[in-house]
């Protein structure tokens, strides 16, 4: 290989990894607005985010290509070989993460398009728990950075307690007034889909490990702290 083509791999692995932080941007955007239109009610924004996903999903038919291109072209190799399988994974989670935003926005439809009896049960903070992890997780992703990677791994079960707790209170308000149960399933299905986004920001932070150590976290536990 060439000193030219050498940098020219460079820039190319560079590239892909810029978009996956753009189309992580754009994932952790519609994230919030779908929590936002289910908070506020604003049905512009609840169809802005449905109507958007198709950009999340034209990211990863690019990025996938661009994978492709470059093992096509380049051969790579070592950690080149692992950073681009890393890639090819990260992107469908983070596609699969807009899929679940686009659930909680048709949640947020669905609930304020009707006369449903909805139990005063706030995700808010479930979402705010959601969002930072994935953020941290491209952080991670980013920088290559282990440790931070092992933070969002363990971070995840917060998540998962948050969920229990949600569908705890959600149970009880259906089982005090049956009316709120239609709209309780609703309130249970926007935190399913919080909860589902940690686990693809749990994968993505198990990809860091990949890519730095060679190493399959995906079904090993972390030492304690």
């Amino acid at each position: 290989m060439t000193e030219h083509t050498s940098k020219q791999f460079d820039i190319e692995l560079e590239s892909i990894r810029t978009r996956v932080l753009q189309m992580g941007g754009l994932v952790e955007q519609q994230i919030a607005r779908a929590i936002e239109g289910l908070t506020e009610g604003d049905q512009e924004l609840i169809e802005r985010v449905i109507d958007d996903d198709h950009q999340v999903n034209s990211l990863e038919i690019e990025l996938d290509e661009l994978c492709t291109q470059v093992i096509a072209k380049r051969q790579p190799a070592a950690s080149d070989l692992r950073l681009i399988s890393a890639v090819l994974k990260a992107i469908t989670d983070l596609e699969r993460i807009g899929d679940e935003a686009k659930k909680i926005a048709k949640m947020a439809k669905a609930i304020h398009g009707g006369a449903l009896a909805v139990p005063r049960v706030q995700v808010a903070y479930m979402a705010e728990m959601a969002i930072g992890e994935l953020r941290q997780a491209l952080d991670a992703f980013a920088r290559m950075d282990v440790v931070a990677a092992e933070e969002v791994v363990r971070s995840d079960k917060l998540i998962d307690a948050e969920f229990k707790g949600i569908m705890r209170q959600v149970i009880t308000f259906m089982m005090e007034d049956p009316r709120t149960i239609s709209g309780g399933i609703d309130i249970i299905f926007v935190a399913k889909a919080l909860e589902r986004i940690g686990d693809h920001s749990k994968n993505m932070a198990q990809y860091v490990f990949y890519m730095a150590k060679g190493e399959d976290m995906r079904h090993t536990k972390l030492p304690p702290v």
